[in-house]
């Protein structure tokens, strides 16, 4: 009996044993289960993946709503960035919608461009005629000319007095020869004189010494039929042309060298167009150009001048010249033009130029490496023809990249990279 007893407590004793040990063992499985499936699930932020949240809400450090990630997903996507290059950045589909993100691929391609920029008009300068004093005096009258006035040659613009005994001396002795001249001129055969010259040359070389002093052509030739000292001088256009410049004013007094108009063939003028560096070996000697302005409507044809380009060191681009005929005279100095080069391009791989990041001192371009990753691409460029940019270095034909949004993508792998 007392043997049948101990056996009955043996038996109890194993089965609460067993009892306990089992309960342990559920509800250890049971709290792993439900540690599991709540560490499954896991939130982010869209524009700050690292920070992650255990439970849903908003970001702290943008306040936008969190999204949930699972834990398997997680631990994939972190396996996968670890696998890019640094700086890379995970973006959901549904965050590249909101911020605009646009994919295009990268191709070869060749054929014409037409490089557009902009020109402003000036004067031709072998066209442009200074009208300067040779003596000193003051200006008794002005005619009723102004600056932008159109002026004919010949055409009378003011008179001035001037004292200088050297106007009196060459006009005697014009005057001089001019007698010589005709006492002379029923003589067979003009004998040589002055240093070897006939009279008439003489009397030219007379005539030039006048006219030398501001005396016009017309003017000397009413002089040579008065044979009068004359102290006052005509002041006339030496061409058709535009007034680009009045300096006088009745009464002023004047010195040697004072320049009283600026007078300016504008028949044919130049453009100075704006041209980046890059551009410039696309931009031929002797090639055509097409000029638009907003006030006419044809365009007008301009040839590239065969002499340098000048560089502007305050817009950092250079001054190409063009020559272009202005028979209506629409093209007004320092009027702004539309310019127009049409070439032909060599096969080469072109991206936009919003795709793009420059920095300064590097240009980034973002490659689509699949699943939301984008990878940050060293590229090196060429020319920078409207919007195509040429890539010489560091993509490869075929390859998509992010053409839109690069600047919040950008910024997302900046704050990503400056994470130790």
């Amino acid at each position: 009996m007392t043997k049948r007893i101990l056996a009955v407590a043996v038996v109890a004793a194993a089965i609460g044993v067993g009892s306990l040990t089992g309960g342990t063992w559920r509800a250890h499985r049971f709290g792993a289960a439900q540690a599991s499936a709540h560490a499954a699930t896991v939130y982010t932020c869209p524009m700050h993946p690292d920070y992650h949240s255990d439970h849903p809400g908003n970001c702290p450090v943008c306040g936008m709503t969190l999204e949930e990630e699972h834990a398997k997903a997680a631990t994939g996507g972190d396996a996968a960035a670890r696998a890019l290059p640094p700086g890379s950045v995970q973006v959901s589909a549904e965050r590249q919608q909101a911020i605009g993100i646009r994919l295009g691929v990268v191709n070869r391609t060749a054929g014409r461009r037409v490089l557009r920029t902009t020109g402003r008009v000036a004067p031709d300068e072998n066209r442009t005629f200074p009208i300067v004093a040779a003596v000193s005096g003051w200006i008794r009258t002005v005619e009723s000319v102004t600056t932008g006035d159109a002026v004919r040659r010949d055409q009378p613009l003011a008179s001035v007095f001037t004292p200088d005994p050297q106007l009196k001396s060459a006009e005697e002795a014009y005057y001089e020869g001019l007698e010589m001249l005709y006492r002379g001129a029923a003589a067979p055969a003009p004998a040589r004189s002055h240093g070897g010259r006939t009279p008439v040359e003489e009397v030219e070389r007379l005539a030039d010494a006048v006219r030398s002093l501001g005396v016009s052509n017309t003017q000397l030739r009413q002089m040579a039929k008065r044979r009068e000292v004359e102290h006052d001088i005509r002041v006339e256009s030496p061409v058709d042309g535009v007034v680009l410049k009045r300096s006088v004013s009745s009464g002023l007094r004047f010195d040697r060298g004072f320049e009283f108009y600026r007078i300016a063939d504008l028949s044919r003028v130049w453009i100075l167009a704006d041209v980046y560096r890059e551009q410039l070996p696309f931009i031929r000697r002797g090639a055509s150009a097409r000029i638009t302005t907003a006030e006419e409507r044809s365009a007008l044809s301009a040839t590239v001048s065969p002499s340098e380009p000048i560089f502007d060191e305050a817009a950092q681009t250079l001054k190409v010249r063009l020559e272009a005929a202005n028979p209506r005279l629409a093209l007004k100095p320092g009027m702004f033009v539309d310019v127009e080069f049409r070439f032909a391009l060599p096969p080469a791989l072109v991206v936009p130029a919003d795709a793009i990041v420059d920095s300064g001192l590097r240009k980034t371009v973002f490659v689509d490496r699949g699943n939301g990753s984008f990878e940050p691409r060293l590229v090196e460029t060429g020319w920078h023809i409207g919007d195509d940019v040429e890539v010489t270095k560091g993509l490869a034909a075929g390859e998509r990249i992010v053409i839109s949004g690069t600047f919040f993508i950008d910024s997302e792998s900046r704050m990503k990279a400056a994470k130790p």
